[in-house]
C-alpha cells in the first residue's frame, strides 16, 4: 500500500488504538506494524480468526493473558550463557503457563473456533521448564532450600552459625559493664559482618575492628574480637550458600537455553492470539461488523451504439463497494452520521458534490479507511450486509498540503501527488481525489478535472472523487460508468446533514442560504434573474427527486421494519405453538394412561365377580349374570379400541379436526392457518389486499384470506363489536424495532416519544429500541425518558442474544 496513502487516511492511529488493546508488548508490537494485504486468501484467513475471537469474548470474558511477558530478550541473553537471574526465571515461567492455560482452552473449543485453536495447538507445553523453575524459585523470586540438597545442607548450618553469632552479641549488648559505651543496645550489619554500634568518645573501651562509621561520625561500628571467628564462620557459610544458589541459576539458565526455540515460539503464537483478541476487542469497542470480502468481477469490455457512435456502457473494473451505513471509526460513535456508498453494476466512479464542511472529504476518508482495516483483518464499523472488493492499491490525494520549502502552491502539490497515482494505478486500485482540479481558474480547473476522470474512467480505476465544480455534475450524468453524490444540507438549519445521497448531484445553496441570512432582497432578486434560468429550473427539480427519493427510503425502511417484525412474530408464534403442542401432547398420555388404568380396575371387579359367582355354584339367575358379565367385557374391550383410535388420531392431527367449511370467512368465524398449524379467531378483514387479522393464541397476526380454512362460523345472535369487525388495531405497525444508532440525543428521544405512542396505537406488547453501546450517552438519556413515560409498563437491557446493554427492551401498557 501506499505509505503516503496511510499517513493521509490516518490509518496509522487505528493502531494505535488497537495496540491499545493488546495484554503485553509483543502483541502491540504486531498492532503496531500491521499493514493491508492485497491477498483475498490472507485477508479471509485473518478476518475469520478477527470473528472467532469477536465471538468467543462474547461467551467467555475471562479469555486472558495475564502473566505473558515478551521474554525474547531473556532468551538471547540464556542463550549467550549470561545467567538469568530469579526475577527473569519467574517472568519465563509466567509465560509459559499462560501459554498452556490458553492451549488447554482453544484446542477444547475447536469445533466452533476453529481458527483460534490452530494456533493454540502450536503452543508448546514446555512442562519441564515450568516445574523446574517452580521447584527452584518462589513466586517471591528466591532460590529455595528444596532447589538442592547442598543448599538445603548450607543454609541449615548458616542458620545455626548465625543464631549462635547473635547469640553471643546480644549477651554482650546487655552486658551492664558494655552497655553504656554504646549508642543502641542492638546489632546490626556493616560489609557482611555483625557489628554493633558504639559510641566513638568510648572506642577505646571495646577490642574489636572498626568496619564503619556514622554519617555524623559520633558512632563507630565495632566487630568485637571475641565474635570475629563466630563472624567468619558465618561469612565462609554465605560465600557458599552464594555459590550454590549461582550453579542452580546457571544451571536452570542452561536449561532455558535448551528450549530457547520452544519458548520463543511461544512467545511468537501468545503474542498473535493477543494482536487477534485486541482487534476483537476494538471491534466490539466500535460496534464493528465482519465485511464480506469479494473478489473482482469479470471485466466487462465497452459497449457502443453503431448508429450514433455513442458509448453506451463503460470499461466496468469489476470492482465492488458496499458499505451499509459505515462510520469512520475516529470520530465519537455518538454524533457520527452513517452512510451508504455502493457502486452498481454500472459505476466504478463517483463525483461528490455539496457545500464545505459538508462531509464531501470525511466519505473518501471513511471509503478508503474501511477499505484499509478490512484488508487488514478488521472488522469494520458498518451494518451487516457490506462488501468489499480486495485492491492491490489504495491511492487518497486529500486535504492542502502546500509546500513552503519546495515552493509548492495548493494546486501545484495536489498535481504532484496526482502525477504519482497516475503512473502507480491500476484497474485493481482504488482512487480517492478532494477538490478535485481546485487551486487555480475555475475553467481551466474544470476542464483539468474532467480530462483527469476519462483517463481513470477509460483504464477502469474505481475512483471517487470530491469537487465543487458545476460541469462535473453534468459530466457524471452524462458519461457512461459515473455517477453524481452530494452530501445534503439543512437550509432551515443553514448547517450540514452530513449524509450522502448516491445518484443525485449536490445543489448550489448560495441564493437560499444569502435570503435567509437576511440579506436584502432586492439584491438577491437581481442575482436570481442573472443566474440562468435552467440553473434555478434544475435545482427546484434536484429538490423535488430529493424529497421523493427520502420517501422511496422511508417506505423501504418501514417495510423492512415490518418484515423483521413479522418474522419475530413468526418465530416467537412457532415456539409458543411447539409448547402448546407438547403440554396437549403430555395431557393426551396422560389422559390415556388414566383410561386404561380405569378400564383395567372395570375388567379386575367383573373377573372378581365371575369368580364369585362360579363359587356360589347354581343358582337362579346365574345364566344370566354370566350373559350380562360377557356382555360387558366385549363392550369394554370396544371402549378401549375406539378410545386408543381417538387418542393416536389426536396426536397425528394436531388442531383443529373439524372439516373446511365452503363459505366466505367473515370477521368472528374461527379458521385453521396450516402453514402455522394454528386456530385462531378472525378479528377484522382487509378487502383491499385480501387479508385478515387472526388472534393465534397471545398474538395478532395478518395472513392471506386464501391461506386461511374456515372451520366454524361465528355466533350471530349478538351484534358484532365495532372494535372487531374494523379491527382492533385500525393504527399501522411502526414495526418492533426502533435504531437510533447515529443519531443526536434530542433527536433521538422526540423520535422515542412518537415511537411509542404508534406502537401503543398498534397494539404492539413489546418494543425494541436500539441505540447501540458507545459512550453510554444515548442509552441513559433514552432510559431515563422511558421511566416518565406513561405507556411504558417495563423496561430491560437486551439478553445475550438481543444485542447486550446497546438495546432496550421495552413493555407497553394494554391497549384492550
Amino acid at each position: 500500500m501506499n505509505p503516503r496513502t496511510l499517513t493521509v487516511l490516518e490509518y496509522d492511529k487505528i493502531l494505535s488504538r488497537v495496540a491499545a488493546h493488546c495484554s503485553f508488548s509483543a502483541g502491540a508490537e504486531l498492532a503496531s506494524s500491521l499493514l493491508p494485504s492485497d491477498d483475498l486468501v490472507t485477508i479471509r484467513e485473518r478476518l475469520a480468526e478477527t470473528d472467532e475471537a469477536y465471538r468467543l469474548l462474547e461467551q467467555k470474558s475471562d479469555i486472558s493473558f495475564g502473566g505473558a511477558h515478551d521474554v525474547r530478550p531473556l532468551l538471547e541473553k540464556a542463550e549467550r550463557r549470561a545467567m538469568l537471574l530469579p526475577l527473569d526465571l519467574l517472568e519465563i515461567k509466567g509465560t509459559l503457563i499462560r501459554a498452556r492455560s490458553l492451549r488447554n482452552t482453544l484446542t477444547r473449543l475447536e469445533h466452533a473456533f476453529p481458527h483460534l485453536a490452530d494456533m493454540a495447538y502450536n503452543l508448546e507445553p514446555c512442562a519441564h521448564l515450568i516445574s523446574e523453575i517452580g521447584r527452584c524459585v518462589n513466586d517471591r523470586g528466591e532460590v529455595v532450600d528444596a532447589a538442592s540438597s547442598e543448599l538445603a545442607r548450607v543454609r541449615q548450618d548458616l542458620r545455626i552459625a548465625q543464631e549462635r553469632l547473635l547469640s553471643t552479641l546480644d549477651r554482650l549488648v546487655q552486658n551492664p559493664n558494655v552497655k553504656p559505651y554504646l549508642q543502641d543496645a542492638l546489632v546490626t550489619q556493616r560489609q557482611g559482618r555483625y557489628v554493633i554500634p558504639v559510641r566513638a568518645e568510648h572506642k577505646g573501651q571495646i577490642d574489636g575492628i572498626v568496619h564503619d562509621h556514622s554519617a555524623s561520625g559520633a558512632t563507630l561500628f565495632i566487630e568485637p574480637l571475641k565474635v570475629v571467628q563466630q563472624n567468619n564462620a558465618v561469612r565462609e557459610l554465605e560465600l557458599r550458600e552464594e555459590k550454590e544458589v549461582r550453579r542452580i541459576l546457571t544451571e536452570l539458565t542452561e536449561l532455558v537455553a535448551d528450549e530457547a526455540h520452544y519458548v520463543r515460539n511461544n512467545v511468537a503464537i501468545l503474542a498473535e492470539l493477543d494482536f487477534t483478541f485486541a482487534k476483537a476487542k476494538y471491534a466490539y469497542a466500535i460496534e464493528a461488523t465482519l465485511p464480506e470480502m469479494v473478489s473482482f468481477r469479470p471485466p466487462r469490455p465497452v459497449a457502443w451504439d453503431e448508429q450514433n457512435g455513442d458509448e453506451l456502457q463503460s470499461h466496468h473494473p469489476g470492482s465492488v463497494i458496499d458499505l451499509r451505513r459505515a462510520r469512520h471509526p475516529l470520530l465519537d460513535p455518538e454524533t457520527v452520521v452513517p452512510i451508504d456508498v455502493y457502486l452498481d453494476d454500472e459505476t466504478y466512479i463517483i463525483i461528490i458534490t455539496g457545500p464545505n464542511t459538508g462531509g464531501k472529504t470525511v466519505t473518501l476518508k471513511t471509503v478508503g479507511l474501511l477499505t484499509l482495516m478490512a484488508q487488514s483483518g478488521l472488522m469494520i464499523p458498518v451494518v451487516e450486509g457490506s462488501k468489499l472488493s480486495v485492491f492491490d492499491g489504495v491511492y487518497a490525494d486529500i486535504g492542502d498540503e502546500q509546500s513552503i520549502e519546495q515552493n509548492l502552491s495548493t494546486f501545484s502539490s495536489h498535481m504532484t501527488h496526482i502525477i504519482e497515482i497516475l503512473e502507480e494505478a491500476d484497474p485493481h486500485s482504488l482512487v480517492l481525489l478532494d477538490e478535485l482540479g481546485a487551486g487555480t481558474d475555475p475553467d481551466e480547473g474544470s476542464a483539468l478535472a474532467m480530462a483527469l476522470l476519462d483517463n481513470l474512467r477509460d483504464r477502469g480505476i474505481t475512483t471517487l472523487a470530491t469537487t465543487h465544480y458545476s460541469d462535473l455534475k453534468l459530466y457524471a450524468h452524462n458519461t457512461p460508468g459515473v455517477t453524481n453524490a452530494s452530501v445534503e444540507f439543512d437550509v432551515e438549519t443553514l448547517s450540514p446533514t452530513y449524509e450522502l445521497s448516491i445518484g443525485l448531484p449536490g445543489r448550489s445553496n448560495a441564493l437560499t442560504i444569502a435570503r435567509r441570512l437576511g440579506l436584502t432582497p432586492v439584491v438577491v432578486d437581481r442575482a436570481e434573474k442573472i443566474v440562468r434560468p435552467g440553473t434555478l429550473q434544475a435545482d427546484s427539480l434536484l429538490d423535488e427527486i430529493r424529497r421523493a427519493k427520502q420517501e422511496a427510503l422511508r417506505v423501504e425502511e418501514e417495510t423492512k421494519a415490518r418484515a423483521r417484525q413479522a418474522q419475530l412474530l413468526e418465530r416467537e408464534l412457532r415456539y409458543e405453538l411447539a409448547n402448546i403442542e407438547e403440554t396437549r401432547r403430555e395431557v393426551i398420555a396422560e389422559t390415556r394412561e388414566r383410561m386404561q388404568r380405569e378400564l383395567e380396575e372395570i375388567r379386575t371387579e367383573i373377573k372378581q365377580f365371575r369368580r364369585q359367582l362360579t363359587r356360589g355354584g347354581d343358582f337362579q339367575g346365574g345364566d344370566v349374570h354370566s350373559d350380562f358379565l360377557a356382555r360387558a367385557e366385549t363392550e369394554l374391550s370396544r371402549r378401549q379400541m375406539a378410545s386408543t383410535e381417538t387418542v393416536n388420531r389426536e396426536v397425528i392431527m394436531p388442531g383443529d379436526r373439524d372439516e373446511q367449511i365452503a363459505r366466505p370467512i367473515e370477521v368472528g368465524d374461527r379458521v385453521w392457518a396450516p402453514s402455522l398449524q394454528a386456530s385462531g379467531d378472525v378479528l377484522a378483514i382487509h378487502p383491499k389486499s385480501e387479508e385478515a387479522d387472526v388472534q393465534l393464541g397471545n398474538f395478532r397476526i395478518r395472513l392471506p384470506l386464501k391461506r386461511l380454512e374456515l372451520r366454524q362460523k361465528a355466533m350471530r345472535e349478538e351484534a358484532p363489536d365495532p372494535v372487531r369487525v374494523h379491527g382492533a388495531s385500525a393504527h399501522p405497525s411502526p414495526g418492533m424495532e426502533l435504531d437510533l444508532r447515529g443519531r443526536r440525543v434530542e433527536e433521538s428521544l422526540s423520535q422515542v416519544e412518537r415511537y411509542l405512542n404508534e406502537a401503543y396505537l398498534a397494539r404492539l406488547p413489546w418494543v425494541r429500541i436500539i441505540h447501540g453501546k458507545g459512550t453510554g450517552a444515548l442509552r441513559d438519556a433514552i432510559r431515563a425518558e422511558l421511566k416518565h413515560n406513561d405507556l411504558v409498563t417495563e423496561t430491560r437491557a437486551g439478553g445475550p442474544g438481543e444485542g447486550g446493554d446497546g438495546v432496550t427492551v421495552v413493555k407497553l401498557i394494554d391497549s384492550q
